[in-house]
């Protein structure tokens, strides 16, 4: 018997073996899904996310928010018209679909933290 071959997912020019490693591919990671949460229910400056997110390095952050505005799950505004520069982040309306993942995400911390922790 012919073993079937596998057949690799396409999605952004990038290919994933499964859809929950695109899934993964786009929101995984320690920050990505954290960035996502803040951006969930209102527009934040970069320094409103540092301050929402105090352990992330700057770079890790911006690499992050990058990753992400790639993907097409964030916008980044920038205001040049009066100094200082100001930058905001938002979700995307794609972006948006992932709202009740990320919300379950939350509720199964809350729910750990309130049933299983010491």
């Amino acid at each position: 018997m012919k073993e079937s071959e596998h057949k690799m997912l396409k999605f952004n020019g990038k290919e994933y073996p499964c859809c929950a490693s695109l899934t993964m591919g786009m929101i995984g990671g320690k920050w990505k899904t954290v960035i996502l949460f803040h951006l969930l229910k209102k527009t934040l400056r970069y320094s409103e996310l540092r301050k929402e997110m105090p352990t992330v390095t700057e770079r890790t952050l911006s690499l992050q928010l990058k990753a992400l505005e790639e993907d097409g799950l964030i916008n980044r505004k920038v205001y040049t018209s009066k100094p200082p520069l100001k930058v905001e982040y938002s979700l995307t309306d794609f972006g948006k679909t992932l709202t009740p993942i990320i919300e379950s995400i939350a509720n199964w911390g809350d729910f750990v933290l309130e049933n299983y922790s010491d």
